[in-house]
């Protein structure tokens, strides 16, 4: 969970709005030669740290069935999936379950969540997914702790078999869909430009909005791409009833910006401002975190649960089929090896981890001056950590989609005022 801040002066939100933020990079803060690791300190200059991890992201599968265009694993800056086991060994299932508890008990943790990732994590197959899942709660319940599953799928191979056995086994399922037909084939397709993939995923959708399945569904993952026109995108999705969807900005940097940089001063901005008014418009029919978020922050009443909003950093941590360690995977838009930790769940505890010397430090102490004097920090943290890179002053930089998440606030505040 992230943190709360006070009430929003929506006064001010304009002046900042209307500010371009250019590939500028603030000269005050000095260059940062290393990659953010998680440290257990906290400093009274508003450097906000990790103490705990309480979401382990799991890569069941290092491959994929499909090649997206704008995947952060295979189509940016890292490339150490080549030289990992295709599916993670039973030993190393064994030992992160192991870690897992360990973790749990250190820091009586009542409840963690398992994300079972990938690559594709159906390709891992259903005797793995179900070894792991019940190697994982045995493990954790001898330290009084509940786990809760999920699992995030392209829906390709979902099937009434793999949904009976996931429905046994408790695992919530999140599926990534695009929006209408045209606008998730233009990125999301089989290997080597292959055909589209929406046809089916929309029948694997169809599946889980059974009554038998429905208890599983978790809801849905759109990448935005400003070409897709925003309406059609939200009502593709509220056809099939998600509880709940979210909208996620493509990674990028101010060394490689996102598709459509500069073709219009908030492209992404702009498309979400389009988005959150029909969600409004038609009753607010799923969740939406980061709208959701924002609101929260804006009138400080409470925290963010996206990892791109607020001060607080995320409690995750990603563990790769040979078993090693990763931070936050966005990382991986920045350079090869940018989101590794050096260490494995054979070496490291994650408590050891947490300790590592170079660890990120969160928390608006941590911006760049810019960010710093910035009305709307307390609400946007500084975008996530990845986005604010480039070349000469590290992460040290607004982010790259500043323009569009500061034209995104302003918006929803005043919505909300209306």
């Amino acid at each position: 969970m992230h943190g709360t801040s006070p009430s929003l002066d929506t006064t001010s939100l304009s002046a900042v709005g209307n500010r371009r933020q250019g590939p500028t990079w603030d000269d005050s803060t000095p260059p940062q030669n290393h990659w953010p690791e998680p440290q257990i300190s906290v400093t009274e200059d508003g450097r906000t740290t990790l103490k705990a991890f309480d979401q382990f992201i799991t890569k069941l599968s290092s491959r994929c069935n499909l090649s997206c265009d704008y995947c952060y694993v295979y189509e940016l800056r890292d490339s150490g999936w080549r030289e990992r086991p295709r599916i993670m060994p039973a030993p190393v299932r064994r030992q992160l379950a192991l870690r897992i508890a360990e973790h749990a008990r250190r820091h009586r943790l009542e409840r963690v969540r398992v994300l079972l990732h990938g690559g594709e994590p159906l390709l891992a197959g259903p005797r793995v997914i179900a070894d792991f899942t019940t190697m994982v709660r045995r493990a954790a319940s001898g330290a009084g702790t509940a786990v809760d599953f999920a699992l995030q799928t392209n829906g390709v191979l979902l099937s009434e078999a793999l949904l009976d056995l996931l429905l046994d086994l408790n695992v919530q399922v999140g599926v990534s869909l695009d929006g209408y037909a045209e606008a998730h084939d233009r990125h999301r397709r089989g290997p080597g430009a292959g055909r589209g993939s929406h046809a089916r995923v929309t029948a694997a959708l169809a599946l889980l909005s059974r009554a038998r399945y429905r208890p599983l569904f978790g809801g849905l993952l759109c990448t935005i791409d400003p070409a897709n026109d925003p309406v059609r995108t939200f009502d593709a999705l509220a056809t099939h009833h998600p509880p709940a969807a979210d909208f996620l900005l493509p990674h990028a940097t101010w060394d490689h910006p996102p598709a459509g940089w500069g073709n219009s001063e908030a492209p992404y901005g702009a498309w979400l401002c389009a988005v959150h008014d029909r969600w409004r418009a038609t009753g607010q029919p799923m969740r939406i975190r980061l709208f959701e978020s924002i609101d929260l922050l804006s009138r400080g009443t409470g925290g963010s649960s996206s990892e791109v909003l607020g001060t607080m950093p995320t409690a995750a941590v990603a563990i790769e089929t040979d078993g090693a360690v990763s931070w936050t995977e966005s990382l991986n838009a920045v350079a090869d090896g940018a989101a590794h930790t050096g260490g494995t769940v054979f070496s490291h505890s994650f408590d050891a981890l947490l300790a590592l010397d170079g660890a990120p430090e969160d928390g608006v102490g941590s911006l760049c001056r810019l960010c710093r004097e910035c009305p709307l920090v307390r609400v946007c943290g500084g975008g996530l950590r990845a986005h604010r890179f480039g070349r000469g002053c590290g992460f040290a930089n607004p982010s790259v989609y500043c323009r569009d998440i500061s034209t995104l606030i302003r918006h929803i505040a005043l919505r909300a005022d209306q």
